[in-house]
């Protein structure tokens, strides 16, 4: 009898504090799969060991993943086991030249994430055109996975179920909807958009990455920025500039968790650095007439600077404390200046667009992508839910949280682990209400957007606590339902570790909201899904 077994690799952090505290749970990860392939008479071979000197068994740079694939024998199943926010590109190379089946498996944890690190994977094997399957589990031993892991060993794939997937039919939107998309767009591809992009590739995120010739096609246009110049700006920004950005937060009723110890606690000269790239990053924008930007921050800042999360929070609220030139000219006054998190090029795309489009429904625009984070089924009126915890390190715009906007935020120390220089995030919880949720990603080398609606939950304070206790309690959350979209159908179709979202308020129909949206990215000339709707 022939012995079956896989092959087994896990792509970690590049930061090797992360990677160490977060080792256990990836072995425990593995025992439990490794139990779940030996019911099928499978076993599991790591095809790199664990390293006695690091303190750890994850892949931590790109040229050892590549030293590691060489040896791989290219036709053997292949497991990519994820139970931790990974950099894609430490595994990218080999899976590309990888010949046999090929399974990503995340934990349903919101810890560390797998689940998070797990979707950057397959959002950057769907644009690479890599063939994989993907599945996810709690404890490795519920029928949905095991089902789907017998499929994939006996036949090298799974096959899930995207019934909620539709092609966009334009010719259904009414005709004055399609007149606001169509001169959107017109505008956006007559005029020009310029995107500042401070250093591209954030954290291996190769899915965020937008080819120049895919995204010039849209109307929009890459400025290549720096983040030494980011940096060297803030030097020129002046502490009263600084206080005064900060008093603004302060008037506005926000509140900061300040302590003295700026290795493990929020200190105010860590916050005045951030109000100081706040204000360098809208005048490099201005400078170089960007309208939309993005900050890498993890590569780079995180070794100089606290971190960019406030600023990026306030950059993308229309209500935010005015910067100013040398000569007291205010710089994009009364509107906002939409920031990709983690200079996630599609969500860049995607917040524009929103953004603007937004403001001419007569809604308000103020967007933030977020991760993908976790989630668990609770009794919502009476009905069952599954009820996602969308969570991102700060971006969030103060205009989305409940208690007031900035009222009800709230500013506290990002994990050291991740986060050495310290900084805070603008942290709240989001307001029930509509919303419209969505992606831009890339496939077979062209853009797509899936979109759909849902809303945003309320959950009794007890719940919020608890979960944000299982992820990360410092970032801003939104409890999100999704309309006519599974837990298992979300993650089997979305290619990314991020999802855009966006409120419809008052009493506009959230799904003529999201046909209009569609209808414009089909006029810029990306393909549309509608999800669940």
């Amino acid at each position: 009898m022939e012995h079956k077994y896989a092959l087994l690799v896990c792509s970690g952090d590049l930061r090797p504090s992360a990677n160490l505290k977060c080792w256990p749970m990836q072995q425990k990860m593995e025992e439990d799969l490794a139990a779940a392939l030996r019911n099928y008479s499978w076993e599991i071979k790591r095809a790199h060991a664990y390293n006695e000197e690091k303190g750890h068994g994850f892949i931590d740079y790109q040229h050892i993943g590549i030293k590691i694939f060489r040896e791989i024998d290219k036709m053997r199943p292949l497991i990519v086991a994820e139970s931790v926010w990974q950099y894609s590109h430490h595994v990218l190379a080999g899976l590309i030249s990888h010949k046999g089946p090929i399974l990503v498996v995340a934990n349903w944890d919101g810890t560390y994430p797998g689940l998070v690190g797990a979707l950057n994977l397959t959002g950057s094997l769907t644009k690479a055109g890599v063939k994989y399957s993907f599945l996810w589990s709690k404890d490795f031993d519920d029928p949905f996975f095991t089902a789907k892991l017998n499929e994939w060993l006996d036949t090298g794939k799974v096959i899930h179920d995207l019934s909620h997937v539709n092609p966009f039919a334009i010719n259904n939107v009414e005709e004055r909807d399609l007149i606001i998309a169509e001169k959107l767009a017109t505008r956006i591809k007559d005029d020009k958009v310029i995107m500042g992009v401070f250093d591209e590739g954030c954290m291996g995120m190769f899915n965020a990455i937008v080819p120049d010739d895919l995204i010039q096609a849209l109307g929009i246009y890459k400025e290549r920025l720096s983040q030494s110049t980011l940096y060297a700006t803030m030097q020129t920004v002046s502490d009263a500039e600084a206080n005064a950005v900060l008093d603004w937060m302060l008037q506005k009723g926000m509140k900061f968790v300040w302590g003295t110890d700026p290795v493990n606690e929020l200190t105010k000269e860590q916050t005045l650095e951030q109000c100081k790239m706040y204000i360098a990053a809208v005048r490099l924008a201005d400078e170089f007439g960007c309208d939309t930007i993005g900050i890498q921050y993890q590569q780079g800042l995180k070794e100089l600077t606290a971190a960019s999360d406030l600023a990026e929070g306030l950059l993308n609220n229309t209500d935010r404390p005015p910067v100013f030139t040398g000569k007291g000219k205010e710089l994009y006054p009364k509107v906002a200046l939409p920031h990709f998190n983690e200079v996630d090029e599609c969500a860049g795309i995607d917040g524009y667009v929103t953004y603007h489009l937004w403001r001419e429904l007569g809604l308000n625009g103020d967007n933030t992508l977020h991760d993908l984070r976790y989630g668990e089924t609770f009794t919502i009126d009476g009905k069952e839910e599954f009820v996602w915890v969308f969570l991102i390190s700060g971006a969030a715009p103060a205009s989305h949280f409940k208690g007031g906007g900035y009222a009800g935020a709230v500013s506290m120390r990002q994990p050291p682990m991740f986060f050495g220089k310290g900084g805070g995030t603008l942290r709240g919880v989001s307001r029930p209400g509509k919303i419209v949720w969505s992606r831009v990603y890339i496939e077979n080398d062209k853009l797509w957007c899936d979109i759909g609606t849902g809303r945003c939950v309320e959950l009794p304070d007890a719940e919020v606590d608890r979960l944000w206790k299982l992820t990360d309690p410092q970032w801003p959350v939104m409890h999100g339902v999704l309309d006519g979209v599974s837990r298992d159908q979300m993650m089997a179709k979305h290619k990314a570790n991020h999802i855009q979202v966006v409120y419809v308020d008052g009493d506009y129909e959230v799904r003529k909201a999201a046909e209009i949206k569609a209808a414009t990215f089909v006029n810029l000339g990306i393909n549309v899904n509608f999800c669940g709707i």
